[in-house]
């Protein structure tokens, strides 16, 4: 059974991980691979990635992503989202705070930070407004 709006953007807006999918390019399939994700209230979704990540360089090419999100408890539910991408910004220290506080157990998040911010390169935040949603709640099997 498909949700309704309403339903699909709380989901979105739970801590799940999703599923990224942006075109390779000819001859390849769609590069799909796990990543944090937010929610904003307006609808946006964003991502944060390396600055010169196979990602962000897909993604830019592409001008568009895919993010799909599912549970299996209580039922099970997925909400797919695609869109175009509306900004792309240098990430904060707040961001990468915020976004780490959405996934981790809250005493990891100050440790975490401090080592992604220094170690993990020059980052960024891709903004998508969804244009195209999936879902379904298949309830339980």
């Amino acid at each position: 059974m498909a949700l309704t709006r309403d339903e699909r953007e709380k989901f979105l807006a739970e801590p799940h991980i999703a599923a990224l999918a942006v075109d390779a390019g000819a001859g390849r399939a769609p590069l799909t691979v796990p990543i944090w994700y937010q929610y904003e209230p307006d609808g946006t979704v964003w991502i944060m990635t390396a600055l010169d990540s196979r990602k962000n360089e897909l993604i830019r090419a592409a001008g568009r992503f895919t993010l799909m999100v599912d549970r299996l408890e209580p039922t099970i539910r997925y909400v797919s989202v695609e869109g175009p991408v509306i900004e792309t910004t240098p990430a904060t220290i707040e961001q990468l705070r915020e976004i780490s506080a959405r996934y981790l157990p809250a005493d990891k998040v100050d440790g975490y930070v401090d080592v992604a911010w220094k170690e993990y390169g020059e980052q960024v935040v891709i903004r998508m407004r969804p244009e195209r949603w999936v879902s379904s709640d298949l309830g339980t099997v």
